[in-house]
């Protein structure tokens, strides 16, 4: 088959969930056999800002530069407009459209070849988060619900949100979830010359600088502790949110103990994972983390946010404080800071069913057989029954 992706900010993916999400999956449906294309923006993808390398492939997955307006409300609406354009005139089997936003101009491709097979992938309801204004918040419901009423087949990452589309439009979205790779466990080195961090000498976020991602909950609960012997470390950079980064270092204040790493990948973000004591996620709103799943994978306890995206991961085999509390998160990182035993035996539980449950390979071939096969029968009678991915 012929797979385009569309919406995406593009691959290779620097950061983001979505992106990582689709370079996961391209990637592999292009191992399985299938012709598969991802449109990116050129501002995103670094090997793309010289004309001579726009044309190349990679991993075996077409990659085609478009531009943006690399504006907050117009970056992803316009290219995702060029990459529908373009892809009139391809002859894809299937095109996938990423995330409630880019599924507004599902369509579009509706009106104009309406025997191509579209598919959404709904990630969360970004229309929660706090950056969107009122009409773009309209535009983002709008989006998913063009997504829900006009896809072959819409697709979420998380039960949570899989339940609420159910409610809502009574149609029947399918769960298919993000996914991790075996962890490339890793002895501190490249983060000892960088940031002087040693194995558990710091507490972990790992996160683009966005309000909802809850950052500030963190900062806030961190400068509540007395005589923290590790360090707080922020991997992670602006989304158009620089006002934002702004204030989460204006809350650092002088505090020389929090460090600010901005985005990375590859080795340094495997010595990052591999060697912290413990890693915080403040999120407000989730679809389904990826970071959250890449920290358990790694073995790392883990302490977030009580939101049903973050249960559904960990179940009993996380540690939890009350969503949007400081003060509660820093009650929490008193006792588990002082209880290592506790915190270790879990983490281990949780990280073998991590790497069993969620499991790229598995997910890929997932998405071919629905791909195959999409269903837009009524809830009762979907006859595609997939893994229940939730803990039980």
């Amino acid at each position: 088959m012929k797979i385009a992706f569309i919406g995406q900010k593009g691959m290779p993916a620097s950061y983001g969930g979505v992106e990582r999400h689709v370079e996961e999956l391209a990637t592999r449906l292009s191992k399985m056999g299938h012709e598969v294309s991802v449109y990116c923006r050129p501002w995103y993808v670094r090997m793309a800002q010289s004309s001579e390398l726009r044309a190349q492939s990679h991993k075996g997955v077409n990659l085609i530069f478009l531009p943006s307006l690399k504006t907050k409300h117009l970056d992803t609406l316009s290219h995702t407009f060029l990459a529908s354009w373009h892809a009139l005139f391809q002859k894809y089997d299937i095109i996938h459209y990423q995330s409630i936003g880019p599924s507004a101009l599902i369509f579009f491709f509706r009106l104009f070849k309406g025997k191509t097979k579209i598919f959404s992938t709904l990630h969360c309801p970004d229309y929660e988060h706090q950056k969107w204004g009122k009409i773009s918040q309209f535009l983002l419901r709008l989006g998913e619900s063009i997504a829900v009423n006009f896809s072959d087949q819409t697709i979420t990452v998380s039960k949570t949100y899989q339940n609420y589309l159910r409610r809502r439009y009574g149609k029947n979205p399918i769960l298919i979830p993000n996914g991790v790779n075996p962890p490339q466990v890793k002895k501190a080195n490249l983060i000892t010359k960088k940031w002087g961090l040693t194995k558990k000498s710091y507490l972990l976020v790992v996160s683009r600088l966005i309000r909802h991602k809850g950052i500030h909950t963190v900062i806030s609960a961190y400068q509540k502790l007395k005589n923290c012997k590790q360090k707080l470390v922020i991997v992670g950079d602006t989304a158009f949110t620089d006002d934002y980064k702004r204030e989460l270092l204006a809350l650092s204040g002088d505090n020389s103990k929090i460090i600010f790493t901005g985005f990375q990948t590859g080795e340094v973000l495997a010595e990052l994972f591999s060697n912290a004591a413990l890693f915080l996620q403040a999120s407000e709103s989730e679809g389904l983390s990826i970071a959250l799943l890449e920290a358990l994978s790694y073995g790392v306890p883990i302490l977030v946010s009580d939101i049903a995206e973050n249960l559904e991961v960990a179940g009993s085999l996380g540690f939890y404080f009350e969503n949007k509390n400081a003060e509660d998160l820093k009650e929490k990182l008193v006792y588990l800071l002082s209880h290592s035993k506790l915190i270790k035996h879990k983490s281990q539980k949780a990280k073998q069913r991590i790497l069993m449950v969620y499991d790229w390979g598995k997910i890929a071939q997932q998405f071919g057989l629905t791909y195959l096969n999409p269903s837009r029968l009524p809830l009762e009678k979907n006859p595609i029954r997939l893994i229940d991915y939730t803990l039980s």
